[in-house]
């Protein structure tokens, strides 16, 4: 098949990128940096770096949108945030209006949002057709959706992966969090008590492969393993992992100091499982927490 991906050059994009090509697939990377493309060592992989080159006459049967600025790389500040939204709703528009211009369109829109839909919502259980409580992350995901599911109207069905905590080798925020552990330094963010929902990234790649083969899969899927975890867990498993201790706390109070608004990334609670892939017959290569991290830890 025929695939264009955009933030195809991430820490998921990347991986998804290779695995998609390993099958054979025809893919073509939107990247504003052509060097992380090439970097990739993948030589079929095609590149572009601005929607602008796309004409009526390309055709992709599959589109899979992953484009974004980082969201934990720098303080939110309100022009921060605004380059937050911009990277993905905006992005986003312009891709569905490149859509709305071909001649063929895709059978297939997979795009990215985060389980950071639902909001801060303590010990609920999470699925698919929960409430959400506002705030940024839980409008950013909202607006993101809004706009994929234009492409609905031109008859190409729609998968939302509203994606967790994903653990991998090479990147994520399980990179950030490596360096202190293995030091020793780490320990629980606030009181622990939060929930993290967590997906290796093994298994989102193969959510991401189902999508493109199920044709009866639509709409918002929790890319999350079945067994989130509270913090407090989190923290030792990986300590465990590492053969560390972790006897160094963060106080909830210096995370709001340092981080500001954006500390509600790691003291919010989301306690999400993945109701509609499980319902659907979706199997989790990696189900619980201590075995996926010693899989990523091999690599380090």
């Amino acid at each position: 098949m025929k695939i264009l991906i955009t933030g195809g050059t991430g820490f998921i994009g990347r991986a998804l990128t290779q695995s998609l090509t390993r099958q054979s697939h025809d893919v073509t990377v939107l990247s504003r940096n052509l060097n992380a493309v090439e970097k990739m060592a993948v030589p079929s992989v095609k590149a572009l770096n601005n929607l602008d080159q796309l004409k009526p006459e390309d055709s992709y049967q599959i589109i899979i949108n992953l484009a974004g600025a980082p969201i934990f790389d720098a303080r939110w500040s309100d022009a921060r945030k605004q380059t937050i939204r911009d990277s993905r709703i905006n992005l986003t528009k312009q891709l569905i209006n490149c859509m709305a211009a071909m001649t063929v369109k895709p059978e297939l829109l997979i795009s990215g949002s985060a389980i950071g839909y639902y909001g801060d919502q303590g010990d609920a259980v999470l699925t698919e057709q929960s409430t959400t409580r506002t705030d940024f992350s839980q409008q950013l995901c909202v607006d993101w959706e809004n706009e994929a599911k234009i492409a609905e109207q031109f008859g190409v069905r729609v998968c939302l992966i509203r994606t967790g905590l994903v653990l991998g080798d090479g990147g994520g925020l399980l990179q950030r969090m490596l360096l202190p552990f293995k030091l020793g330094l780490g320990g629980r963010l606030g009181n622990g008590q939060q929930w993290m929902s967590w997906i290796h990234r093994e298994d989102w790649i193969a959510i991401a492969l189902r999508m493109i083969t199920d044709l009866s899969m639509q709409g918002a899927y929790n890319a999350t393993a079945p067994n989130p975890v509270t913090n407090n867990e989190f923290t030792r498993a990986l300590a465990q992992g590492l053969k560390r201790p972790a006897l160094l706390p963060v106080p909830a109070c210096l995370l709001k100091m340092l981080l500001g608004e954006m500390s509600g990334l790691v003291l919010g609670s989301q306690r999400v499982v993945p109701e509609r892939l499980l319902a659907e017959g979706f199997t989790f290569q990696y189900t619980d927490l201590s075995s996926a991290l010693a899989e990523v830890l091999s690599h380090s």
